[in-house]
């Protein structure tokens, strides 16, 4: 798999499918013109990339899951940046997928305060998220930090 910066967090997009749309539309019109009509291919061909584009983001998005939730597996104990160093995915991006992962209850545990090491990690197959606690919250998530001392939000593995 190849992964290219930021193609988890900025990868798919709901404009990408209304600007394809678009050229699809306008390409199909442009074939009934008779002196124009090979522009139609030309929308038509521009339409379908972007489309294929958008449909191998998505699918893409679960293989980058898949990787970080392996890599959590093999190493319950490991941090964001350690992960983004074994797999190549920016620490931006590990950060996202973990807090989705997180959200789709198929990672559950904390990230240490101190070292940012995740620790109690458990990879699970539950659709049920994890509660939240009260106290003062991380910049990087929203989650709830209750350890005024905290070098490492607790949830997301983010410096506080």
């Amino acid at each position: 798999m190849h992964y290219e910066r930021n193609e988890y967090h900025e990868g798919f997009s709901i404009c990408g499918l209304i600007i394809a749309g678009a050229f699809l539309y306008w390409g199909f019109n442009n074939l009934y013109n008779w002196v124009w009509w090979w522009t139609g291919f030309i929308l038509i061909a521009i339409g379908i990339s972007i489309i294929s584009s958008q449909i191998y983001k998505l699918t893409n998005r679960s293989k980058l899951r898949n990787v970080v939730k392996q890599e959590f597996e093999q190493n319950p104990n490991a941090s964001i940046e350690e992960i983004a160093r074994k797999t190549g995915i920016t620490i931006k991006d590990v950060r996202a997928i973990v807090l989705d992962l997180k959200a789709r209850g198929e990672l559950r545990g904390k990230f240490s305060t101190k070292t940012g090491e995740a620790k109690h990690v458990e990879v699970t197959t539950s659709n049920q998220p994890e509660p939240h606690e009260k106290g003062n919250y991380c910049a990087n998530c929203g989650t709830p930090i209750k350890n005024e001392s905290a070098l490492y939000c607790a949830y997301c593995g983010a410096k506080a």
